[in-house]
């Protein structure tokens, strides 16, 4: 699914309007429509509801709705907040009709002193502005936005939260930003939803379909995509009769070190219930045994270091190979590493300590194999490339990092994101707070390697990767909630996640 940014979203309506064809305001109608039955699951007698609406399309869909609240016998509070002489056309059409309505009363706010109480629990719906701000609101918008933010009310936001710009709020003043607990986005996602740093305007976003034009979402250009199901369903390479396990490859992991032997072990149990046809772990000698105890079906390679990681082995014989979970960074290991780049021309999948100690060794980037997939998380990227100043820049320096060294990008997170060197970028859909836990991103590089192993694309197997790896995070979580899930629960639901995606 594309991300569009706010001028093709324009774009994307005033087609709509022309070819479908539709008129801007049944348009709107049929936006507020769909807000309208999603809200109207959180209404319930006596309930206090107050809807702010801009002077702008924004606006309108926020009379619209209001003006469906009372007409399903809700009691509703419109407040329209006079920031412009110069109202849409569609706003004054819909402010005609909700002044019809009974059980809507229309106020005019015109300085802070019109600010009405806001009590705890009331419902206030969002709708001063969408998709087109590029500067941070100031003046009496401003002071609205910080009256609903200083409630407790239950804030809904239409299409974005009011202040928030569609995609790069560097420079923005979030103390003026609606901090919404949903956003009802249309059709699209917006990419500032995405992004973990803006987390505070939005708690939770859903999109609604309004039937903008297939052909102008199909015609639009774009880097950035939404990940869903779809998309790796489309690559998928179901097995064959007289397959066996020479057709689904032979995975290397080298992984562990003394006290953390438990990375290697939801590593390989990870690229096994994945697909990969053999795997092979390369583990310091001293964790052979328990590799062997915890997981009878992988083969071990014995490190001549007791401990730790001291060399990479013969790399030859394999398909695929993952390097990271719980090695360590001792000068050894590092240098084993080192050896491993060196003598590799396949793509390598690095995580965990194999990222620590390439940022400790910058010079080693430009050797990587192309097309290996780094899986950093916050802090490891930080490391690999410097501070970066918001989500937003952190994007632009990973498109720039994965062009430079010709590599994929797991930045993981809440919408984990899959930078491709062609400077296109993938959000992932699945996935919740539960997954934050150790070992975690251990069972990422697992599956990752799993699909590689079988003769995936360094990309599929990135996309497939997480996506999988978040939807088995879901299906645990929804078992027994997020705070009780640990990365092998992650594991224990990868059967489901992947029967689900691929084979139901």
């Amino acid at each position: 699914m594309k991300i569009l940014d706010a001028p093709q979203i324009r774009k994307l309506d005033a087609w709509t309007i022309e070819h479908e064809p539709i008129k801007s305001i049944d348009l709107m109608e049929r936006a507020a429509r769909q807000c309208f039955h999603r809200i109207k699951r959180l209404l319930k007698p006596g309930l206090a509801i107050r809807v702010f609406c801009g002077m702008g399309n924004n606006g309108g869909d926020g009379l619209a709705i209001a003006r469906m609240i009372a007409g399903s016998g809700f009691p509703v509070s419109v407040y329209k907040v006079v920031h412009s002489q110069q109202p849409s056309p569609d706003f004054l059409i819909n402010e005609e009709r909700l002044k019809k309505v009974r059980r809507a009363e229309l106020k005019e706010i015109t300085s802070d002193s019109d600010l009405p109480d806001i009590g705890p629990g009331e419902l206030v719906v969002d709708a001063l502005f969408g998709t087109g701000l590029n500067r941070p609101l100031k003046g009496l918008p401003a002071k609205v936005v910080q009256h609903i933010n200083q409630s407790e009310a239950f804030v809904v936001s239409i299409d974005l939260p009011s202040g928030l710009f569609c995609e790069d709020n560097r420079g923005n003043d979030f103390k003026k930003v609606i901090g919404a607990r949903l956003t009802l986005t249309f059709q699209l996602p917006k990419l500032a939803l995405l992004l973990p740093g803006y987390s505070a305007c939005s708690e939770n976003w859903e999109m609604l379909d309004i039937k903008l034009h297939p052909e102008a979402i199909d015609a639009a250009e774009t880097l950035n995509f939404y990940l869903q199901a779809g998309d790796i369903r489309s690559f998928y390479k179901p097995r064959n009769k007289f397959d066996h396990k020479g057709h689904f490859g032979h995975a290397l992991l080298l992984a562990g070190s003394y006290g953390k032997a438990g990375a290697a072990v939801l590593a390989a149990r990870a690229a096994l219930r994945t697909g990969a046809g053999l795997l092979t772990a390369h583990l310091p000698a001293g964790l052979v045994p328990v590799m062997q105890t915890s997981l009878p079906e992988a083969m071990c390679v014995a490190d001549e270091g007791h401990s730790i990681l001291t060399h990479p082995g013969d790399v030859l014989p394999y398909n695929a190979i993952a390097v990271g979970p719980g090695i360590g960074k001792d000068p050894q290991t590092a240098n084993a590493l080192k050896l491993l780049i060196q003598n590799t021309q396949m793509p390598l999948v690095l995580d965990a300590d194999a990222l620590n100690i390439l940022s400790e060794n910058p010079t080693w980037l430009s050797f990587l194999p192309g097309g290996s997939v780094l899986t950093p998380h916050p802090r490891e990227f930080e490391r690999l490339v410097g501070k970066f100043a918001d989500d937003y820049e952190r994007l632009e320096i990973a498109r720039a990092f994965a062009l430079k060294y010709q590599v994929y990008l797991v930045l993981k997170g809440a919408h984990t994101a899959i930078i491709s060197p062609d400077g296109r970028i993938f959000f992932n859909s699945t996935g919740n707070p539960g997954m934050a836990t150790a070992g975690s991103g251990d069972v990422l590089t697992g599956i990752i390697l799993g699909w590689m192993a079988q003769g995936y694309t360094p990309l599929q197997s990135a996309l497939a990767g997480v996506y999988i790896h978040g939807l088995a995070g879901d299906m645990a979580a929804s078992r027994q909630g997020p705070e009780s899930l640990i990365a092998s629960d992650i594991v224990a639901h990868l059967p489901k996640a992947i029967k689900k995606v691929f084979h139901s």
